[in-house]
Order: structure tokens, then sequence, then C-alpha cells
């Protein structure tokens, strides 16, 4: 028998492509003890959020994922967005690189969008000698992109420990900063088509049986399922050609210096206007197909996903979410579950695409006015209420 290497884990872990999937226990595999979770989140996010700066703060998340993801040389290793954060799962032999990674991204995050970036490494041995575990699943979005999925509770833990204070990454320097080649948030926000973006996360109730959970979960994905291509809130022939010049001015922060950011908007806007033009007319620029990319950009985004529990952003029209709530709250009453649901008219989209020839590009999925971040709050009982939001 083969052995495995840390490197080959996750491609190693079956794929599973109907969503549902993500209920089964077959499905998962654990973590080898070696790991480390690789955690960020926002620091005061509710007023970032208050202000209208839910772009910003999805920007800083994403970035998580694309400096660790950098840092280490791409390679397929399972990570979750969370809107207002991220976490990556590495083998221990890239600990030092995601530490400075995440440290670099941390003062990025201060320094160009005003914002407090959280950072922790925890290892996955840790969770387990609290009676947890870090199981994780491979859903194929796509034939290109594959998401990981989590279960066991050991992610929670972690985020709770690294909001505690503990398994805090040591501080960079001032100035320091992450490569973020290929992070990008140039979509303008996307407008609801069935009726509104639903942002919903879902957790199980405090010592409560796993299969009463799962029966809620394959409940609600079995409403959102009656709706076209699942209540997948972009297009099946991707988003509109509609660009945020806010978008492209985060983007430029991003990915060059203070001194090369108006050289780096200049080829942004050379990069759109060829894609409009090849879309418009339909051909071909060498490798690149403007409308195949489209397309892949809706295949591959990550509006669902599993991580402890529900997140979901979605399209879904008045009476489908009726039926939602029915379940959730009726799981809410019985202890199975908690919940937050947070509606809005449309939604965000925050990619890392390394290259666009390749058709391997991800795009992060979430609310644009609060997302998963108001039905965190409201989860846990915080008052957040609607905000606009600065595309």
């Amino acid at each position: 028998m083969k052995t495995v290497t840390d490197e080959e884990f996750f491609a190693a872990v079956p794929l599973f492509s109907a969503f549902e999937g993500v209920t089964d226990a077959a499905n998962y595999r654990p973590l080898p003890d070696g790991w480390v979770l690789a955690l960020a989140d926002i620091v005061g996010s509710t007023q970032a959020i208050a202000g209208g700066r839910y772009k910003d703060v999805n920007m800083a998340g994403a970035s998580v994922i694309s400096a660790v993801l950098n840092a280490v040389g791409k390679g397929d290793y399972p990570f979750v967005f969370g809107g207002d954060g991220a976490l990556i799962a590495l083998p221990g032999s890239l600990e030092q690189a995601a530490r400075d990674a995440l440290s670099a991204v941390q003062i990025w995050v201060e320094e160009d969008l005003g914002l407090m970036l959280r950072v922790a490494i925890v290892p996955v041995t840790e969770t387990r000698a609290e009676g947890l575990d870090v199981r994780v699943a491979r859903y194929s979005a796509s034939p290109h992109v594959t998401y990981a999925m989590f279960w066991g509770g050991g992610t929670s833990w972690a985020e709770r420990q690294m909001k505690l204070g503990h398994y805090a990454v040591g501080r960079a320097a001032a100035g320091t900063r992450p490569d973020l080649t290929g992070l990008s948030c140039r979509w303008s926000p996307i407008d609801a088509q069935n009726g509104e973006i639903v942002s919903i996360i879902a957790v199980p109730g405090e010592g409560r049986p796993g299969e009463e959970f799962r029966d809620l979960v394959n409940g609600i994905v079995a409403i959102t399922s009656e709706q076209n291509r699942g209540s997948h809130p972009v297009p099946a022939d991707g988003p509109e050609l509609a660009f945020s010049l806010h978008g492209i001015n985060r983007e430029a922060k991003a990915t060059a210096p203070a001194g090369r950011r108006l050289r780096q908007k200049l080829i942004i806007f050379l990069q759109l206007a060829i894609t409009v033009v090849c879309y418009r007319l339909s051909i071909p620029l060498g490798r690149f197909d403007a409308r195949r990319y489209k397309r892949d950009v809706a295949g591959n985004s990550d509006f669902r996903k599993f991580d402890d529990g529900l997140k979901m952003t979605v399209d879904v029209d008045a009476e489908h979410l009726r039926r939602i709530e029915t379940l959730l709250e009726a799981a809410r009453a019985k202890g199975i579950a908690r919940y937050g649901l947070h509606r809005q008219a449309s939604a965000l989209m925050t990619c890392f695409v390394p290259t666009p020839i390749s058709r391997d590009h991800m795009h992060f999925i979430d609310g644009a006015s609060g997302g998963y971040a108001v039905a965190a709050s409201r989860m846990t009982g915080k008052a957040l209420s609607n905000v606009a939001v600065t595309p």
C-alpha cells in the first residue's frame, strides 16, 4: 500500500460532487497529527461593517488565503473562507512559512486597509487533546476546483482559542508586505435574481446527537436545490461585466507597492478592457477565452460550505426562505442547532486568480451587506442591522 505524504494528503481525500455529501461521515478523513491550523479574523469587524466597509473586511479575509498559499507554493491544502476571516490547514513542515505569511498579512491589513487582523497557529494535536477532531472532506464545486469541508469540532475550538489570545503569531516589522499575487475584487455586487441573497450559518446545539443536525442540513440543502442551480447567487454564465473602481483600488493596494500602484491600476484597467472586448466579440485571446472564464467564475464559486456547521449564501425567493426559516427555528427550539440568518439585496465576490489562463481560479462568495458576519452576530445575540456596502 502506497504511503501518502503530507503534501499529497488532501489530494488523496476522495472527491464528492453532490453537496449533500457534507453530512456523510464517510467522506471525511482526519488530518495527520503533525498538521497545524493557520487562522485569522478581523478584530472589531462589527464596527467596520456598520461603517459600510464589508468589502474591505472580505478582502482582508481572502488575503489570508492568498498570502499563505503563495508562501507555501500554492500546494493543494485545505482552507475555508469565512467572510471576515479564514482558516488553512497545513503540514507541520510549513508552519514557519505560514507564520511569516500571517504576520506579514496582519501588518498589510493594518497599514493599508486600516483594520486589525488577529492571527494564530494551532496544532491539530491540541484539538485532539480536548477530545475533538479536525476531519476534512473534499467537495468538487466544478471540474476545475475543489473546496475543503471541515468536521469534528476542532476548527471551532481553535477559533475560540485565537479569540482568547492563545496561540498568537508574533508581529512582523512595520512595512512588511505579504505576497498577494492573484488576489482581486474587481466585480461589482451581484444582484439577486430569485428574490433575496441570504447568508445562513447553522451550527450544532450543545451536546446534541449528530443525526438530527445532519437531517437539518440535508433539509436546508434540499429546499435550496428546488431553485435554479441550487439557489446559486452567481448567474450560470457568470456575473455581469460590471467592475468596481473601489475594488480595483483595493487590488492595486494588495498587489503593488505604493510607488507602483498607478501603474498597477492601469494594467488592471487594460486587462478589464481586453476581457470586455473579447467577451463582446466572442473571440479568444491566445489561451484566454473570456466567455469560458465568466462561466468558470460561477462554477468555481464557494457559495456553500461546511466548517463544523453549515454556511451558505444563496439566492432564494420568499416562499423558500420561509421554509428554511421554519426548519431552522424548529431546530433551535429543540436545541438541535443555533443559527443566524441575514437577508440582503446582493452578493459580493472576492477572488484568488493565480492566472486567468488556468481554470482553477477560486471565487469567495458572501452577502454584500454584512453577510456571514451579520449572520454570526445574530447567532450570538448581538444586534447588527443592515448596512450599506462600499462596492
